[in-house]
This record gives structure tokens, C-alpha cells and sequence, in this order.
């Protein structure tokens, strides 16, 4: 199995802390010991200079006795922990803080001298690290300073000091470094212990919720919840997988409403054809049930008309033809259609339109669909004589189609369902016989893809009003 998400947040962890540790005891520890070292060596040469410039020069011309420069260095080595020698340019040692017979012995032209002493090696560098000639066995920092005298350099200044004393004070700020990485690591680690509580498993839990989702299972929740971009992810996951579980539970009404719709025409056409062939239906009444076989095939034409209008406008891809018409002459032009209809029922229009012409930019066949099919929905009803009201307006450069009933309305609990394929209230059941419960899909599909709007306002036994927006065109506008 790849490794998880924790398993690489918890090997990134160990390499943090691996990679600090090695910096530390690498590339800080030899910052610190520079650091110091050049730190320390500015502070003896400072020294160096000023024993040059008052104490030294003054023994040299003979200002000073031997016993007081003496006893003033041996103060000063104390101070500094350090060794303080006078050396002349041949390498004789004149005067060690460390040990006074020295300085006796040089007084008495007996001299301890340095090997292979030689002034050209100090070059433009004032301290050297090293045993110094082999004068010393461990490493020591040497710094030195001129003395001079009626300008020549007469003898020098020297000032030895172990490195252990400065990687002695190395390793102190060494264990502070190790302490305050060491803070900062637990510190991470409270943050790694968060990142576990606040991360890690509720993305497991989204996780495992998304597999169950994966098999079928729209039912689990992820027991997420939180206000931050986690919470609102386990949200989103918990709202598609219920989208999903409505969907499929659509799908199954859908092709049970499907089969429904197809097989009561189908068995009724059967029925009358099987009655004819054998005799049951007499020839003098088959002109009667010729009639009700065509009423059902015009009924599955017109349902199959509008499964493919349906597939049609469910594609993102639909293709309208855009063109500026007016709306008021398509309405006139589509109620003259239910003439024949209204005639039967009494129904009359009441039409309420803006203006002589009012264009707007739509595709034409479409919203005259659209028309047909609201108006169609309003006769069939309606109460008998009573009034269709079809309203046109203006608002912020949109036009608004209204289509008007009084009729017997829709439930309240129906109101968002109408819009579903194969849909049909209650009440609607006893009076449309003739229709596929596709009509209003159809409507919405047809605005939708206009990206227009389409509301509908109803009242249960009073009637009910349907008003779709479209765009005002360019024309109207200026």
C-alpha cells in the first residue's frame, strides 16, 4: 500500500528534526567556534596593542623595570587567561607573564628562543591558530602586535590563548542552540498532535465516507462538522451524496412513469385491435374505437416528442437561434391555436400587452413552445367560462411574460415538484388525460437555457400564475 498522508507528515517530521541536528552539529557549531575565535582574537590584539604602545615601549627604552612590567603582565595574563611574551626579532623570548625567570635570564643575555622563528610569517594577519613553533601542545590562539622604537619594529607583543577556553564557551552557546531547537521541535510536535486532530481525522472520516459513496451508500454521513473549508468539504460531500441518492431514486420513478405512460396507450390499442380482429367489437361501432386508438397513438406521439425535446435540452451543448421577434404577435399567433378548445370549455383570453410591438432577443420557436405549453396547461385547468389573462411589462431592460388561470390551482407541497419529468398532482390527475407530465420540464429546460428565470404563483382553488423573464432587445432599449 502507498503511504499515507500521515505516515509522509510524520517521516517529514523525523527528517526536520534529523536535518536540524546535523546543521547544528555542522554548519552552527563551526559559525559559533568562527564567530568566537574572531571575536577573541580582536579583543587580545586590542590588548596587544595597547601593552605595545605604553607598557612594552617604556621597558624596551628602559622606563620600566623588569619586575614591574613584570609583575603588570602577570596581572594582565590573569585577566585575559592568557600567555603574554615579548620577543625580539631574532625570536628571543624577553618576557613571559608565566614565568619571571625568563625575564631574568634574557636581562642576562640568556635567551629562550623560539625555533625557526621568522617575522616574515605573520604577513598582514594579526593572530595565527596553532602550536606556535611547537611551543605549545595543544591549539592555541596567537596574537601579536609590533613594538616600536624611533620607528622600527623592535620586538612584538604576543598574547597565547588556548582555542579550549573558546570552544569551551563554543559548546555553551552550543547546548543553548540544542535546548531552543529542541523547544522547537515539541513545539511542532503540539502542532503535529493538531494537525492529527483537526486534519487528518476528519479526512480519513470524508474518506471513508466517499468510498461507502463509491459502493452505493448515500446514506453515511462523514460526522464532520465544522465551520472552516473542511467542514463545509464534508458538507458539500454529504449534499451530493444525498443529490446522488434523489437522482437515483428519480431515475427509478422516471422509468416507471416512462413504462406507465407508454404501456396504458400500448394496452389499450391492443386491446381495441385484438376486440376487432376477433369479432368482440362489432363493424358498426369500430369507426368509434379507431377514433380512441388514434387518441392514444397521437397520445405516445406526442410523449415521444417530447422524451427527445427533453434530451434535447438536457445536453449543455444546446443550440439556439437567437433573433429579435415580437412577443405580443407570437402570443395572438398561439392562443388563436386553442380556439377550438376554449369554444368548448367558454374560456376567454384577457390580453394586458405593453405597446403595440414589444421585441425581444430569444429564439423564437423555442419560448413560443414555452407559450403553447403554459397556455395549454391553463385550459386544461381552468373552470369552464371563465378568463385566461396574458400580461406583458418592462423591468430593469427584462420583459415579463405572464400566463394567468383561474383555475383549481396547485397543493403547496406540490408547488417544487412540478418542474420534475412525469409529474402530476393530485388533482391534476382527474382532468389531464391527455398529458405527459413533461410539459412544465420542457418550459424550464427551454428558460434555463436562455439563462432566464420562471416562477410560479398558485393558490389552491383560486388559480394559479406562471411568469418567465427574456431579455428586452437592443431596439426596445435605445
Amino acid at each position: 500500500m502507498k503511504p499515507t498522508l500521515y505516515v509522509k507528515t510524520l517521516l517529514c517530521y523525523l527528517l526536520f528534526g534529523i536535518l536540524a541536528f546535523v546543521i547544528l552539529c555542522t554548519y552552527t557549531q563551526h559559525s559559533i567556534n568562527t564567530y568566537l575565535e574572531r571575536c577573541e582574537a580582536q579583543q587580545l590584539y586590542r590588548e596587544s596593542v595597547q601593552i605595545a604602545s605604553d607598557y612594552a615601549s617604556n621597558f624596551i627604552n628602559n622606563s620600566l623595570s623588569l619586575e614591574d612590567f613584570q609583575a603588570q603582565m602577570e596581572a594582565l595574563g590573569t585577566y585575559l587567561s592568557a600567555d603574554i611574551w615579548v620577543v625580539d626579532n631574532q625570536g628571543h623570548i624577553l618576557l613571559d607573564s608565566s614565568d619571571a625567570s625568563i625575564g631574568r635570564q634574557a636581562a642576562n643575555l640568556e635567551y629562550t628562543t623560539i625555533p625557526d622563528f621568522n617575522t616574515t610569517d605573520f604577513g598582514n594577519r594579526y593572530y595565527t591558530i596553532g602550536t606556535f613553533y611547537h611551543s605549545f601542545s595543544e591549539e592555541t590562539l596567537s596574537v601579536y602586535s609590533p613594538i616600536t622604537s624611533n620607528y622600527r619594529v623592535r620586538s612584538y607583543v604576543l598574547i597565547h590563548k588556548p582555542v579550549s577556553v573558546i570552544t569551551e564557551a563554543s559548546n555553551g552557546f552550543m547546548n543553548i542552540s540544542f535546548f531552543t531547537v529542541g523547544l522547537v521541535f515539541l513545539c511542532s510536535l503540539l502542532l503535529l498532535l493538531l494537525f492529527t486532530r483537526s486534519i487528518y481525522h476528519p479526512l480519513c472520516q470524508i474518506n471513508k465516507a466517499a468510498h461507502s459513496y463509491a459502493d452505493g451508500k448515500f446514506d453515511v454521513q462523514t460526522g464532520v462538522h465544522r465551520n472552516d473549508e473542511i467542514g463545509y468539504l464534508a458538507s458539500t460531500m454529504e449534499y451530493m451524496a444525498n443529490e446522488l441518492n434523489t437522482l437515483e431514486d428519480d431515475q427509478r420513478k422516471f422509468i416507471s412513469n416512462v413504462s406507465h405512460d407508454f404501456r396504458s396507450p400500448l394496452t389499450s390499442i391492443k386491446g381495441y385491435v385484438e376486440a376487432m380482429q376477433d369479432g368482440t367489437i362489432p363493424p358498426e361501432l369500430q369507426s368509434k374505437y379507431l377514433g380512441i386508438i388514434l387518441f392514444e397513438a397521437e397520445r405516445l406521439t406526442k410523449l415521444t416528442q417530447s422524451l427527445i425535446d427533453l434530451n434535447q435540452f438536457g445536453h449543455h451543448g444546446i443550440m439556439l437561434n437567437f433573433s429579435d421577434f415580437d412577443i405580443n404577435q407570437i402570443i395572438k399567433t398561439t392562443i388563436l391555436t386553442f380556439e377550438g378548445t376554449c369554444n368548448k370549455k367558454g374560456l376567454s383570453f384577457d390580453l394586458v400587452l405593453t405597446g403595440q410591438e414589444l421585441y425581444v432577443h430569444a429564439d423564437m420557436e423555442k419560448i413560443q413552445q414555452v407559450l403553447y405549453n403554459l397556455i395549454d396547461n391553463a385550459t386544461k385547468f381552468s373552470s369552464n367560462n371563465s378568463a385566461i389573462k396574458i400580461e406583458t411589462s418592462i423591468k430593469n431592460e427584462k420583459v415579463l411574460i405572464s400566463v394567468k388561470d383561474s383555475g383549481i390551482g396547485i397543493p403547496a407541497e406540490s408547488i417544487k415538484k412540478i418542474w420534475d419529468r412525469f409529474y402530476k398532482t393530485d388533482l391534476s390527475r382527474g382532468k389531464d388525460k391527455k398529458g405527459t407530465g413533461l410539459g412544465l420540464s420542457i418550459v424550464k429546460e427551454i428558460i434555463q437555457a436562455h439563462k432566464e428565470h420562471i416562477n410560479v404563483i398558485s393558490t389552491e382553488g383560486v388559480g394559479t400564475e406562471f411568469i418567465f423573464t427574456l431579455p428586452l432587445a437592443q431596439k426596445e432599449v435605445q
